[in-house]
């Protein structure tokens, strides 16, 4: 059996969630970026999509070096691949602040207000898709952005196109435990829309040395297993314009014999997520469990020291 680390993506970010980890990676982060890190999980800097994705860099790998244990496996969902790829050995701490950096202003820039994302539970895959063929249009983009579940998708585009696919979903017939909820995202995520800022932070992955990771790092738009360094060097700059398929990868992660799931913080949208997938073993959240519970748990997986 093995064990798997996971990241969240954005949506998940909480005011003040630096301040609860140890000050070290927050010291470190600080000295890299020329800035106070503790500044940026303040509500009024979560504004901003550039502190939102460094907080959860950040708290994704102080969190993991706090637990000291090496998992089997490592997978982030979209902002989450990054310190996933930290973990696994395969990017430098101090390059993947810069880079997660660069990334936030690129996609702020791309679209600074009237886009977002949208989840929609209730509904299967083959229906949003559906909807999404009725609204989308050069006027009004709509995409598909996750699969995060069998009845739980989200999707991306401008305002008014998600807000016309949402209406669509509450008419139809059968949709009554049908749910809509905007994310709090500012942009237009894991869709063509973001192209652009994907193609221009490739330019500055290009000049980052990346290593062979040392753990299974499991792509969360491919769904599998990514070893060769230039194809993560593609995988983490261009996530930002590819549907996640989290759903698969989870199920991917599964099939590979893992039966330990640990979300890192912030949160625990991830940990009920796996839950449907996981029909044996263990499933639970950094937050709210005993830090000495869960370097039992990976120990008893055998994993080792990180």
């Amino acid at each position: 059996m093995s064990s798997l680390l996971v990241f969240p993506g954005q949506g998940a970010q909480q005011p003040g969630m630096l301040h609860r980890l140890p000050a070290p990676t927050l010291i470190e982060a600080s000295d890299v970026l020329g800035e106070d890190v503790l500044r940026l999980d303040a509500a009024d800097a979560l504004k901003s999509t550039r502190a939102v994705q460094l907080c959860l860099l950040i708290a994704g790998v102080a969190a993991a070096r706090q637990l000291a244990m090496a998992p089997d496996y490592v997978a982030g969902l979209s902002i989450g691949a990054y310190p996933a790829a930290v973990v696994a050995g395969a990017l430098s701490f101090s390059d993947a602040l810069q880079l997660v950096s660069l990334r936030g202003e690129l996609m702020q820039q791309a679209y600074p207000q009237g886009y977002g994302m949208t989840a929609i539970i209730g509904l299967d895959l083959a229906t949003v898709e559906a909807l999404l063929a009725q609204v989308h249009s050069t006027d009004s983009p709509v995409y598909l952005a996750n699969i995060n579940a069998d009845n739980q998708v989200v999707i991306a585009g401008s305002d008014e196109a998600m807000n016309a696919v949402a209406g669509l979903a509450k008419a139809r017939r059968g949709a009554c435990t049908c749910v809509i909820k905007r994310l709090a995202v500012s942009v237009p995520s894991h869709c063509p829309l973001l192209e652009a800022p994907a193609k221009a932070l490739a330019q500055a992955f290009a000049r980052v040395t990346l290593n062979t990771p040392v753990l299974g790092y499991l792509s969360g738009s491919r769904a599998r297993p990514v070893v060769k360094p230039d194809a993560l060097r593609d995988d983490l700059a261009f996530n930002m314009c590819r549907v996640v398929d989290w759903r698969g990868t989870v199920q991917s992660a599964y099939e590979r014999g893992v039966r330990l799931q640990i979300e890192l913080p912030p949160g625990a949208v991830l940990t009920g997520l796996a839950r449907r997938v996981f029909e044996q073993g263990t499933v639970m959240a950094f937050d709210g469990a005993r830090l000495d519970t869960l370097q039992a748990l990976l120990r008893e997986e055998g994993s080792h020291q990180l």
